[in-house]
């Protein structure tokens, strides 16, 4: 069902100093902050020859971050990535059979402007997935 790995998100209280961090001392490729009220947070993306790294920041006081970052406040892991063919099709294979619990079964745009959805961390070795439409 799933297929490469789109990104791995952190979580990190400071945005500018994450960017510049990486830009800067690390070299990479950065894009600027976009602002994703429906999901709460402000993404940059540091763009990789084989994948991206997803720097998560919360936008507002209802960001589904702020309570991550009040329990890791250096930041941290929050999520995996991973790319499938068909969204529909992975959300009704997922809830028919109940191996994993899909947080939102209804797709929401993400920061790619494709479908998403996430699952829940702990039926997944604690680590909080998100399948996006390829």
């Amino acid at each position: 069902m799933i297929g490469r790995l789109n990104h791995v998100a952190i979580a990190v209280p400071d945005l500018a100093k994450a960017t510049e961090r990486y830009r800067d001392m690390l070299g990479a490729t950065v894009t600027q902050p976009e602002d994703l009220p429906e999901h709460g947070v402000t993404v940059v993306f540091i763009r990789l020859p084989n994948t991206n790294v997803e720097l998560l920041h919360p936008l507002g006081d209802k960001s589904p971050i702020a309570p991550f970052l009040a329990k890791n406040p250096s930041g941290g892991l929050h999520h995996v990535c991973y790319e499938v063919e068909d969204i529909n099709t992975a959300v009704e294979f997922l809830l028919a059979t109940d191996t994993m619990r899909v947080l939102n079964p209804k797709p929401k745009i993400g920061a790619h402007g494709k479908p998403v959805v996430f699952l829940h961390p702990k039926d997944n070795d604690g680590v909080l997935t998100e399948l996006e439409q390829a």
